[in-house]
């Protein structure tokens, strides 16, 4: 390695613990994910087979209690475990997300007897979960979503289609939120629905700019029955219910951005170590030498600021507006190194043959889910000043 290459993630960890967790979670990366990413991405091919191994391996149980099957780690460890799983592919580290988010609201909120039963399974049996939000018109304005769940006795049935599922079509479990009640987010219910309920379809996934291993498609309730038994939490909690792991789900797309700008970063810097012009290597030069530097701190700056808010989740603090400024902030900043990153390698960045253009692409989603980074500034400007008047 020449002294331009780059170099380890210098990571502060609480515990030796999880200090072996990360070199475990690097080199099952390095053995299993990164040497087919690029070919599968192109393929388009979902790798159903890498979560039954993280799941074998205790890595999609990671913030959840020992006692339902959880790894028991703190939010701090889980996010930088997503964020180099993010790094060597991020269908695989934003479905770790996906799937952890889905099996919030269980484990958040539904009765012991519910987790008992369900929980242990859907985090470490290898399963895999999907989280049912958005719809064709209710995306930034969740409250107004419209699929219903009628009760009839202890039954409920399901109307409606849902929007941009990750997982979609391809999930053992959905979380699923649905209008019982009146209009507007009091009216709202969570519910546990299997992946194979009678009446539960999916649409061809999405055709997308980048993560296109990763299937998004729209989902289609029609006349689907639960039993009150996987209602979660209780009428009309569904969405507080949803707000909460937003919050959450946020710092895990904050963490996936920054392990996707860590990759480009570090895709930069050994192109630059490796390619000389004029008699030396192109990164003796003072102008790519300062994007060098602005890329790498944006991506230390993403790091500290994702971590910040999952300390203030894990001593039990408020943190939802600083899951937002962690989101924002991670997000743009792996749209700008990726960009650069691009930049750097020249006519070799626009093509496929270097991963570079793969990262700009991947990027640009990121900005767009778990609410899009003009809710994330509407969300931090609520905490700052108030609520809008109206």
């Amino acid at each position: 390695m020449t002294e331009y290459g780059p170099r380890p993630v210098d990571r502060r960890l609480p515990t030796e613990e999880a200090r072996d967790l990360l070199t475990l979670v690097r080199e099952l990366a390095e053995r299993e994910i990164t040497p087919t990413a690029a070919e599968e991405e192109d393929a388009g091919r979902f790798p159903r087979e890498i979560f039954t191994l993280l799941s074998e391996s205790g890595l999609l149980s990671l913030p959840y209690a020992e006692e339902f099957g959880g790894g028991n780690q703190p939010y701090e460890v889980y996010l930088q475990v997503l964020e180099e799983l993010a790094a060597a592919r991020l269908t695989v580290g934003l479905g770790v997300s996906v799937h952890t988010l889905a099996c919030h609201a269980l484990a958040g909120y539904g009765s012991e007897k519910q987790r008992a039963e369900r929980l242990p399974a859907m985090l470490g049996g290898g399963l895999l979960g999907a989280y049912c939000l958005s719809e064709p018109s209710a995306g930034s304005d969740a409250a107004s979503l419209t699929t219903r769940a009628v009760r009839d006795g202890d039954t409920w049935t399901l109307d409606g289609t849902k929007a941009w599922i990750t997982h979609g079509g391809v999930a053992d479990f959905y979380t699923v939120l649905a209008r019982t009640g009146v209009s507007g987010p009091r009216g709202i219910t969570a519910f546990l629905v299997p992946g194979d309920a009678e009446g539960l379809s999916a649409a061809q996934p999405e055709r997308k700019m980048g993560m296109k291993g990763s299937p998004t498609a729209q989902l289609h309730f029609d006349g689907v029955r639960v039993p009150d038994s996987r209602r979660l939490g209780d009428e009309g909690q569904g969405f507080a219910i949803a707000l909460s792991a937003l919050d959450s789900g946020r710092l895990g797309i904050a963490a996936c951005a920054i392990g996707v700008a860590q990759a480009a970063l570090d895709e930069a810097l050994g192109y630059v170590a490796s390619r000389h012009q004029f008699g030396r290597p192109i990164a003796d030069f003072q102008g790519l030498r300062f994007m060098l530097a602005d890329m790498a701190t944006q991506v230390e700056a993403g790091r500290a600021l994702y971590l910040a808010a999952a300390r203030l989740r894990d001593a039990d603090l408020p943190f939802s507006k600083e899951a937002a400024m962690a989101k924002l902030f991670c997000t743009d900043a792996a749209m700008r190194v990726t960009t650069d990153a691009v930049q750097l390698l020249g006519g070799y960045g626009y093509t496929a043959d270097f991963p570079a253009e793969r990262y700009m692409r991947e990027a640009k989603v990121l900005q767009i889910v778990e609410g899009t980074n003009q809710i994330q500034r509407m969300v931090i400007a609520r905490h700052l000043a108030g609520p809008e008047s109206r």
